[in-house]
């Protein structure tokens, strides 16, 4: 029984100590902004981060969008409701799917990349011989990553969910025969900005920068050997998949006031 107890405390005790390393890094990162002069390092990972990402966003959200149409249509056109067809898509995609799933691409993606180019500076002594010279790594390294993340998830996730109703809307409409106008007046008068496409965008912004920050913890926290790096993009991968489902289950929460 004590033993028990002992181990539950000594996880909850490297459980604090590594959410407070991670905090410690994030305040400092944060706080320690890049300057203008480093506006090239943000658009650097704003390119390396987003717009890479946008070949397997945008081949994703129309796959999902075709799919989201198809079974949709064959359960709504057994009530005689195919025309709200595209309500029904863009909703889904706005406020769920479209924030969800380009953070999990995004962590797969961007966030190991991330990591392990990090976790690979450490190991190459890199961000020690940044320290020897006066460069401080969390400005250089870590704070570019940080808000080229925060900027790079939302637009990401908006993508997702156009590309996603053009999909959909190719299935729906050009294929399955569905009226061109119900299915975008349908569209245009459920769909609301603050209440729909504002919540969607609220979860991107969060998701992007709480995959973000586990992605550089990871990879500025690694131990630095192949294995460590190994190990630590897995967690990346993991620990950030875990997070956006249940704070998306959170966010909605509050969102609907339940």
């Amino acid at each position: 029984m004590l033993s028990n107890l002992r181990k539950i405390g000594q996880f909850a005790l490297v459980a604090l100590g590594t959410l407070g390393r991670a905090g410690l890094i994030w305040f400092q990162a944060i706080w320690r902004r890049p300057r203008l002069a480093n506006l090239p390092l943000v658009l650097r990972q704003i390119y390396q981060l987003g717009v890479l990402s946008v070949v397997i966003t945008v081949m994703s959200g129309f796959s999902i969008g075709a799919v989201l149409a198809l079974q949709g249509y064959n359960q709504l056109v057994k009530y005689g409701s195919e025309s709200a067809l595209g309500l029904g898509v863009a909703l889904v995609l706005v406020m769920e799917i479209g924030p969800v799933v380009s953070a999990l691409l995004f962590a797969g993606r961007a966030g190991s990349a991330m990591t392990a180019e990090i976790g690979l500076m450490k190991a190459t002594e890199q961000l020690s011989s940044m320290e020897m010279i006066g460069v401080d790594p969390l400005q250089r390294i870590v704070a570019p990553r940080l808000w080229a993340g925060f900027i790079s998830m939302p637009i990401l996730a908006l993508m997702f969910s156009v590309v996603g109703i053009w999909g959909a809307s190719l299935v729906g409409v050009d294929w399955l025969g569905v009226y061109e106008g119900a299915f975008w007046a349908a569209m245009q008068d459920g769909v609301d900005f603050q209440s729909h496409v504002l919540k969607g965008i609220i979860k991107s912004i969060v998701f992007g920068l709480v995959v973000t920050w586990i992605a550089v913890y990871q990879g500025y926290d690694t131990i630095p050997t192949s294995e460590g790096i190994a190990a630590a993009t897995t967690r990346t991968v993991v620990y950030s998949s875990v997070s956006v489902l249940v704070l998306d289950f959170f966010l909605t929460l509050v969102m609907y006031q339940f």
